[in-house]
């Protein structure tokens, strides 16, 4: 039986144009041959692995966890890092943009929940507060997906690339911690040894970066911190215990530190949180819609943050923390050309199946701190570049911008620059006030409202654009040319 086909068009000229039969699959919803699909799958996952583990690394250890529940929760953390990807790779609903996104655990709520933990008498409560936390912002986001992918216009790049560069330059200050070594009461604490052990880790970082290609230069980050940790052996602060005392096969038991507790004080900071993460992922997603052919549009949008803030409401059950898109991803969809979400989806899947395997999750544990702040230097300056490059498409020629960046970076270094400048304010407000994150996108959000929004009666010749900041930056008084007819 013939197959039904689109009516025949005919030119002016009258001949008919063939009717050839057209592959209707997008490349995003292609699906690869299985090798291909594992090993570019896998290459996803080695791009944003340090990333999955760093934040539970960092929260873990200002907690003073063991070095076994500090595997259960890099395990938890890789685990529902899978369970987020599949979410906004394949959809349920009206959830999940359905494009190449690789979901894992935010950088933007490490600052917060180490500010959290500060204050905790009993850090035996810390965890189940920081779930409860993520839980309440994860379903209010959730809420506010749809009425959030209408209000992005309130978040232009000023705003975004300031929250995002305040984000690297935060953590920052853990991986020159993590350089001098595990434990500052330590007579070894910032030796010579440590100190060489994190330069030496940078520099093999570099180099791969610097003299190799493709799949090597992509997992450099990983493969430094393999490196650093056979260097380290020989001085004898590598310790393989964890990976000896690890089980094959384990399940990230739902609420394995103790049920969520709700304050909220952690609430408001972590809600703070969602709002920069939603913002960073819809700028993922407009980035990743050009790049796949498939532009985001305001539904894409709201799917795609629809599967961020449930991922986050979900992954508390099994001891997860915030979710949101892995920029870093973005890149590397752009340099294979390979656009298929299927791909990411099966990159998920390996991060579910490491979640499920203690011991592969305990390798982590294993690498020593002046190995990851070595690596970390390089982790986290990139969040911080990254951010600058959006500023640097913001329009800082623009009088406004400026004002905008200085004083919203400004305020959002106080607490790395001055830790007690907000030591008599109540315990509950510095939760908020000690994260520099929170209050320098607060600050970023209110002064692009002041200075590009509100400002109705200034000369029109001022603002061009709602979003759009005033006069250039000149050395001199700026002048008008006259206005045409």
């Amino acid at each position: 039986m013939k197959p039904t086909s689109t009516p025949t068009c005919q030119p002016l000229g009258g001949a008919a144009v063939s009717d050839q039969p057209v592959d209707a699959t997008h490349p995003v919803d292609e699906k690869l041959p299985a090798l291909k699909m594992a090993t570019t799958g896998l290459q996803h996952v080695a791009a944003m692995y340090a990333g999955v583990v760093a934040p539970p690394l960092i929260v873990g250890a200002a907690i003073g966890l063991t070095a076994t529940d500090l595997t259960f929760l890099t395990g938890a953390c890789l685990f529902t890092a899978g369970l987020a990807t599949f979410l906004q790779t394949l959809g349920i609903w009206n959830i999940g943009a359905r494009l190449p996104f690789v979901n894992g655990v935010t950088f933007a709520g490490v600052a917060p929940m180490t500010a959290i933990v500060a204050p905790t008498e009993d850090k035996s409560d810390a965890l189940p507060i920081i779930f409860g936390a993520v839980i309440v912002a994860g379903l209010l986001g959730f809420l506010a997906a749809p009425f959030f992918s209408k209000a992005v216009r309130f978040f232009p790049p000023v705003v975004t690339g300031t929250v995002i560069t305040l984000i690297g330059i935060s953590l920052l200050p853990v991986a020159f911690g993590w350089a001098q070594g595990p434990n500052p009461a330590a007579d070894d604490y910032g030796s010579a040894t440590n100190l060489g052990l994190a330069a030496g880790t940078l520099l093999i970082v570099l180099l791969l970066r610097r003299f190799t290609r493709g799949f090597v230069k992509q997992i450099a980050v990983l493969l430094g911190l393999v490196a650093g940790t056979l260097v380290a052996i020989p001085f004898g602060v590598t310790d393989f215990g964890p990976v000896a005392d690890a089980d094959v096969i384990g399940f990230p038991t739902p609420f394995h530190f103790g049920a969520p507790q709700f304050q909220l004080a952690a609430i408001i900071s972590l809600c703070v949180v969602m709002v920069v993460s939603m913002t960073e992922s819809t700028a993922d997603m407009l980035a990743l819609g050009e790049i796949v052919d498939r532009p985001a549009d305001e539904k894409t949008i709201a799917a795609g943050l629809r599967a961020d803030t449930l991922g986050s409401a979900i992954s508390p059950l099994f001891n997860g923390f915030m979710c949101s898109a892995f920029a870093q991803n973005i890149g590397l969809v752009a340099m294979t050309k390979i656009r298929s979400r299927y791909v990411v989806a099966t990159g998920g899947a390996f991060l579910v199946l490491m979640g499920l395997c203690p011991m592969a999750a305990s390798l982590i544990a294993v690498v020593p701190r002046p190995v990851l702040g070595g690596a970390g230097v390089v982790l986290f300056g990139s969040v911080a570049a990254s951010g600058i490059q959006t500023l640097v498409r913001a329009g800082l020629d623009k009088d406004n911008n400026v004002l905008i960046v200085a004083v919203s970076l400004a305020v959002g270094i106080i607490p790395i620059t001055a830790p007690e400048f907000y030591h008599a304010f109540p315990e509950t407000a510095r939760i908020v006030l000690d994260s520099g994150i929170s209050t320098g996108c607060v600050a970023a959000v209110a002064l692009n409202l002041v200075f590009n929004h509100l400002g109705k009666g200034r000369d029109a010749q001022d603002v061009t654009h709602p979003m759009e900041a005033g006069e250039e930056i000149t050395g001199a008084a700026t002048t008008r040319a006259p206005a045409t007819s």
